[in-house]
């Protein structure tokens, strides 16, 4: 595959292939600006060098082979891999936004309470030019303001391939987008957290879900190897107070973290982290007892947190009516195949 190839290794390919230099150059603008499907479109590079090249390597873009849209515009690609998996790419249109959400795995090992994904078990990791792919092939592709890395699959148990995306996205060579325009969701992974806190400047997401320790690990099992006091501990480290921006994904469940107690230790726990709390709604998933928040708690729970200094907004809930959670398209057509 071309696609997610970097361009120091682009230069290796037609070195080996024994082309001029500058070809690296041409195949880059083809693959990252042109964005084409197939090799034989590249008609600055002579017949004998296609041919040349046609022989080892394909672009590696495919079309997603479903859509589903919702009637609030949300639109959910299902893209199948090499390996003949699914995962699930949703685009999130806005008045002055276009979002995408991305996968970085198929299925999740990391078995959180409330995640589809998760009840997938853990089958394959992406590749980059399966992360890539999903960007580069859906329709809405060209308009695309923002990207968030919070589809299937954890982004930091994937983390040299997710990585080599976010270089591609953000060089001269590829996209050349301000990793501004780039959020990472994890559920706190720390020694992979280090890093992409070090090699990138795209903007973090960190799953929260509760500020106690004994209530997160009911909801999410990682709490046990990597606290969320220990990730906290970390994010101390660094500056969130210009451009790069550190924000926390909490779903309110009733009567499991929406009350007062919660509000309280939460305020508690992020005292002096410049950040933002995205307060989401749960979309029921098969098999779950959970249970969303009532909309007089979410808004209860926002204005105490602003109101003590912590940031918090409610997301806006979308695409409910077409499989709404991340897992749930994929699970369906993982079935059918089965069946």
């Amino acid at each position: 595959m071309l696609v997610g190839k970097t361009y120091e290794e682009l230069k290796e390919i037609v070195s080996g292939l024994g082309m001029p230099a500058f070809t690296a150059k041409q195949l880059s603008d083809w693959i990252y600006k042109k964005r084409i499907f197939g090799i034989e479109e590249m008609t600055n590079i002579s017949a004998k060098n296609r041919e040349l090249l046609l022989e080892k390597y394909q672009v590696g873009r495919s079309l997603p082979v479903q859509t589903v849209e919702s009637t609030d515009g949300t639109k959910k690609y299902l893209f199948k891999t090499e390996g003949g998996h699914f995962v699930e790419t949703v685009y999130i249109p806005d008045e002055d936004r276009s979002t995408l959400c991305v996968s970085s795995q198929v299925g999740c090992k990391m078995g959180c309470a409330f995640c589809m994904t998760g009840k997938q078990g853990f089958i394959a990791q992406l590749t980059a030019a399966e992360i890539l792919n999903q960007i580069m092939s859906v329709p809405e592709a060209a308009t695309l303001t923002n990207l968030v890395f919070m589809g299937m699959g954890e982004p930091f148990d994937n983390l040299l391939p997710m990585l080599r995306s976010l270089e591609i996205l953000t060089t001269d060579y590829g996209y050349a987008w301000s990793p501004r325009r780039i959020t990472v969701s994890s559920i706190g992974l720390i020694p992979a957290l280090k890093v992409f806190l070090e090699k990138t400047n795209c903007h973090l997401a960190i799953s929260l879900h509760s500020p106690f320790t004994q209530d997160r690990l009911q909801l999410m099992p990682i709490e046990k190897t990597y606290p969320v006091s220990k990730v906290l501990e970390e994010l101390r480290k660094h500056d969130f107070s210009k451009q790069r921006r550190v924000s926390f994904e909490y779903i309110l469940f009733d009567g499991v973290n929406d009350t007062m107690r919660h509000a309280v230790e939460l305020v508690k726990i992020l005292k002096g982290i410049d950040c933002r709390v995205n307060l989401i709604r749960f979309h029921a998933i098969p098999g779950s007892e959970l249970k969303s928040s009532s909309p007089e708690k979410m808004t209860f729970f926002r204005d105490y947190l602003t109101s003590n200094g912590v940031t918090s907004t409610i997301r806006r809930s979308r695409g409910e009516d077409i499989f709404a959670a991340c897992g749930m398209l994929s699970t369906l057509e993982k079935e059918k195949k089965e069946h």
